[in-house]
C-alpha cells in the first residue's frame, strides 16, 4: 500500500455494511443509518450505488423524500439540489454542501466508509483555498445579502487566491434574509450565515457598513462610502433591493415602516406592544408574512390590499381567496380593494390613524407598508454599465455584463432563467440571487458555466408552507387537491396548453420534482395532467434519458 493511500484510508471508518444490494431498485434511494449517530441517502442509479448525508444543508428536510434527478437529489421543501458524485451544493438555497460517503460493494453486500471528519455532521464545507500574497489580483464582491456572500465563499472555493473584498452596506455580517419577515424576533447571531472568524481563516475582507458609490469600468475602479477607492480586476455587483414607501401624505410621520432588514425587524419588535394596532399595507408576501407574525403579539392586524383577495398576482384568485379565508381565520381583518390615501399623525409625530379609498378611517399605531421595492443600481449610472429603465442590468448567461469583468447577479439582475421564458426577467428570488453568484464565481475564476436556474420561490403564512417553481403566463390554473384542507397542487398553464409553473400546499415533494423535470430540459403539457385519476404520472419522465438537444 503507498503512503499516500495509506493517509486516505486512515481519513475513513471501517466499512460497515447498511444493506443488500437487492434492497434498491434502479434510481431508487433510502435512507439507512451508517451508525446510531448517522443517517445517510443512499441511491441506485445507472447501476452504482451512491451515498451523501440525509439532511438538506438548508433547514434539513430529509432529502429520501426529495426528488431524484440524473446524477443529483433535489430537496423536497426548498428545491436545493446536490451532487451525488461530490455532495457538493449546486442549487440553492443554502450555504452548504452535504457529506459525500465512500461506496463498495462486497458479497453482496453495500458496504458505507464515512470519513471521521464527517460522522454525525449533516453539512459538509467545500474545501477553500487561502490568500496568497504574491497573487495580486483583486476580486470585488459588491452586497453583503445571500448572492454576494455565496459569491465570495464562492471564489475560495473556485481556487481563487487574490484578494477578496465583501463590501456589505449594513453593519452587520450576510444573514438569512428570508426570515426577516416571518420571525422578526430573531436575533442576528442566529441568522448570520458565518462568523466573522470564518471570514479571517478564509482571507476575505469584509467591509461593514460601507455602500458603493461609485463604478468607473474605465479605470476598474469602486468608489466606496468610506472613502477608498479600490482597484479591482473583476467585480460581482448584487445589490439588491430598498423597500419602497408610496408618496402618500404623512409617510413621514413616526412608526411608518417598511420590512427588508435586520434592523426594521428590531425596530417593529421594539416599537409592539400587546395595546398596538398594526396596519399592514399591500397583499403582498411581505406584508403578509408580517401580519402573520405578529397578529398574536398585539392588538390587532389590519392588511389593506388592492386587489380582491391577496397574491392574485403571484398564485391566481382561487388560491389567493384561500389565504384570504387563512388570515381571516386568524383574527386578521382583510380590507381588500383599498388603499390608504392619508396617513394621519398626533402633535408628537407618531400616526393615529389612516385613512382608506372610502375616506374612512381605521386606528394605527404601526403601519407597515409593503408596497414593493426599487432597485439599488444608482451608483452604475455613468459607469458604462447599461441600466433598463428599472434599473435592472442586463447579463449574459455566465452572469457578465455589458463590461467585460464586471458580474451582476440577484434581485437587479435580468437574466436568462430555464425554461420557457425566451427574453430575460427580473426576478427578486432568494434562491435565484444564490444561484447567480454560484455561476458568477466559477466564470470569475476562469471557468465557463452557462446559468440553467429554474426559479424557486417559498413561504410560510400561519404554518402553512407554499412553494412555487416555474415562471411564464398563464390562462389557467388547474387545481388538484382540497383549497380548503391546505392541500393542493396547481398547475399554471399557457394558451398553447404548457404549464408555465406548478405551485403547492401540503404536497412535497411536487413543485421539487417539476422544477427537476424543468431542469432536464423537459416539459409538462396540459394533456399530462388533465387525468383526474393519475395527475402525478408526469413524474416518471424524471427516470427518462435527458433531452439530447438542450
Amino acid at each position: 500500500m503507498s503512503p499516500a493511500k495509506a493517509v486516505n484510508d486512515a481519513e475513513y471508518t471501517a466499512p460497515v455494511a447498511v444493506c443488500k444490494t437487492s434492497d434498491l431498485q434502479e434510481n431508487e434511494m433510502k435512507q439507512l443509518e451508517l451508525n446510531e449517530d448517522t443517517k445517510i441517502l443512499l441511491v441506485k442509479q445507472n447501476g452504482r450505488f451512491q451515498a451523501v448525508g440525509s439532511k438538506c444543508t438548508h433547514y434539513g428536510a430529509p432529502m429520501h423524500t426529495g426528488v431524484l434527478g440524473q446524477g443529483r437529489v433535489r430537496c423536497p421543501w426548498h428545491g436545493a439540489c446536490f451532487s451525488l458524485e461530490t455532495g457538493d451544493i449546486e442549487d440553492f438555497p443554502g450555504l452548504d454542501s452535504l457529506p459525500c460517503y465512500k461506496v463498495d460493494v462486497s458479497d453482496g453486500q453495500v458496504m458505507v466508509r464515512a470519513k471521521h471528519s464527517d460522522l454525525a455532521k449533516g453539512r459538509r464545507f467545500r474545501d477553500m483555498v487561502k490568500r496568497n500574497p504574491e497573487d495580486e489580483r483583486c476580486f470585488i464582491v459588491v452586497g453583503g445579502g445571500p448572492s454576494g456572500a455565496v459569491c465570495a465563499e464562492m471564489l475560495r472555493q473556485e481556487g481563487f487566491t487574490g484578494r477578496v473584498i465583501l463590501v456589505c452596506r449594513e453593519d452587520v455580517l450576510p444573514y438569512d434574509r428570508v426570515k426577516v419577515s416571518k420571525a422578526m424576533g430573531l436575533d442576528i447571531e442566529s441568522l448570520q450565515f458565518r462568523n466573522e472568524q470564518f471570514y479571517k481563516d478564509h482571507d476575505i475582507e469584509v467591509w461593514l457598513g460601507v455602500s458603493a458609490d461609485k463604478l468607473v469600468t474605465a479605470s476598474k475602479e469602486l468608489h466606496c462610502s468610506n472613502g477608498y477607492v479600490v482597484k479591482y480586476d473583476k467585480i460581482y455587483i448584487a445589490t439588491g433591493c430598498s423597500a419602497f414607501k408610496p408618496p402618500i401624505p404623512g409617510a413621514e410621520l413616526q412608526n411608518v415602516m417598511t420590512v427588508r432588514e435586520i434592523a426594521d425587524a428590531k425596530r417593529i419588535v421594539e416599537t409592539i406592544t400587546p395595546e398596538t394596532r398594526v396596519v399592514c399595507l399591500g397583499s403582498s408576501f411581505i406584508a403578509l408574512e408580517a401580519a402573520a407574525f405578529l397578529v398574536s403579539k398585539t392588538a390587532s392586524v389590519t392588511v389593506v390590499g388592492r386587489e380582491n383577495v391577496p397574491l392574485k398576482a403571484a398564485f391566481g384568485e382561487q388560491i389567493g381567496a384561500r389565504v384570504l379565508q387563512l388570515f381571516e381565520d386568524n383574527k386578521v381583518t382583510m380590507q381588500m380593494e383599498s388603499g390608504i390615501t392619508e396617513i394621519i399623525g398626533d402633535e408628537d409625530g407618531k400616526v393615529v390613524e389612516v385613512q382608506l379609498l372610502d375616506e374612512s378611517r381605521i386606528p394605527c399605531d404601526l403601519l407597515i407598508m409593503g408596497t414593493g421595492s426599487t432597485l439599488n443600481t444608482q451608483f452604475l449610472a455613468k459607469s458604462g454599465v447599461r441600466l433598463n429603465k428599472n434599473g435592472s442590468v442586463d447579463v449574459t448567461d455566465f452572469m457578465e455584463s455589458n463590461v467585460p469583468d464586471v458580474y451582476v447577479g440577484g434581485d437587479i439582475a435580468n437574466a436568462h432563467i430555464y425554461g420557457l421564458a425566451q427574453s430575460r426577467v427580473t426576478i427578486g428570488h432568494y434562491q435565484l440571487a444564490q444561484y447567480h453568484a454560484r455561476i458568477a464565481a466559477i466564470n470569475m475564476c476562469g471557468s465557463v458555466k452557462k446559468a440553467e436556474a429554474v426559479p424557486f420561490f417559498f413561504t410560510l403564512l400561519f404554518g402553512k408552507g407554499i412553494r412555487y417553481a416555474g415562471y411564464g403566463e398563464y390562462s389557467d390554473i388547474i387545481i388538484d387537491g382540497s383549497l380548503q384542507d391546505m392541500s393542493f397542487i396547481a398547475y399554471f398553464v399557457n394558451h398553447a396548453g404548457t404549464v408555465t409553473a406548478v405551485a403547492s400546499c401540503g404536497r412535497d415533494p411536487v413543485v421539487a420534482q417539476f422544477a427537476e423535470l424543468i431542469s432536464q430540459g423537459k416539459c409538462l403539457g396540459r394533456n399530462q395532467i388533465e387525468d383526474v385519476e393519475d395527475r402525478l404520472a408526469w413524474t416518471a419522465m424524471l427516470k427518462e434519458p435527458l433531452p439530447k438537444i438542450r
